[in-house]
């Protein structure tokens, strides 16, 4: 009984402990939207509603032929054999706004962005998708290297976002066990020559062979931040294929060439 009190007690401690810490770095670093410097949200409800929407979606193999709901063409589909089933890209990289939202919470660490960001991605879907709902989503893994250098991985992010909200009243499973990244490859947006980017991205992605029951037969949603050549999800796609899902669609914030 002594023992359970004196946890108790460390805990009420540390949570009081936290609350002044945030408490004082909201005081030091007060929460101001990124694009007016209003105080209270990193991106406040006005800002929010100026983001771009893509009002269409192309075919995610030959980025010409325009769609509802970003699924491969019928060209594209007889040609090639695409890993994923459809790509959903939500706006435009070029926006300023955009742009600095995604490098705000890649690089300066600003995780409360996903929640936005994260929105921004279920609106879109519920918009422009008729396309059945995941069973599971999938987040695209960082390696470790790059993990514990940010401190998360802003796919995973996004992804509890999409789990917790596309469905009001039921909450998507979200795995990140079924694929790891086993080599730290050069970021994608640094390389040029599209086949140099389909080069450094080949054969990083590792599946776990004991994970067939949590994809065999699922429809499943892979989530990324920005999608440059499709290598990336891609390369990740062809592994999941391994273990016989039922479809695979993807969702990505922007697409940058």
């Amino acid at each position: 009984m002594e023992k359970l009190l004196r946890v108790s007690l460390v805990k009420k401690l540390s949570n009081k402990l936290n609350g002044i810490s945030a408490c004082f770095s909201d005081i030091i670093f007060p929460i101001k939207c990124i694009n007016c410097g209003k105080e209270g949200e990193f991106i406040c409800k006005k800002c929010f509603s100026l983001l771009p929407k893509n009002s269409f979606q192309v075919c995610p193999v030959c980025e010409k032929t325009i769609l509802s709901n970003g699924d491969v063409c019928n060209h594209c589909r007889q040609r090639v054999s695409s890993p994923i089933n459809r790509l959903f890209v939500v706006s435009d990289y070029k926006d300023p706004l955009l742009s600095k939202s995604i490098h705000y919470l890649k690089y300066n660490f600003v995780a409360d962005l996903a929640k936005p960001l994260g929105t921004l991605m279920i609106q879109t879907m519920l918009r422009l998708g008729s396309s059945p709902t995941p069973d599971v989503i999938i987040p695209i893994p960082l390696h470790n290297r790059r993990l514990r250098w940010r401190g998360f991985n802003q796919s995973a992010l996004l992804a509890n976002v999409i789990a917790k909200d596309l469905l009001p009243g039921m909450e998507i499973e979200v795995l990140e066990d079924v694929i790891a990244r086993k080599s730290s490859t050069k970021p994608q947006m640094k390389i040029k020559d599209y086949g140099a980017r389909q080069k450094n991205i080949q054969g990083c992605f590792q599946i776990d062979p004991t994970a067939n029951k949590k994809v065999t037969a699922k429809r499943i949603l892979l989530v990324d931040d920005i999608c440059t050549t499709g290598s990336t999800i891609n390369e990740c796609a062809k592994e999941l294929r391994k273990l016989n899902p039922k479809s695979i669609s993807a969702v990505v914030l922007a697409r940058q060439s």
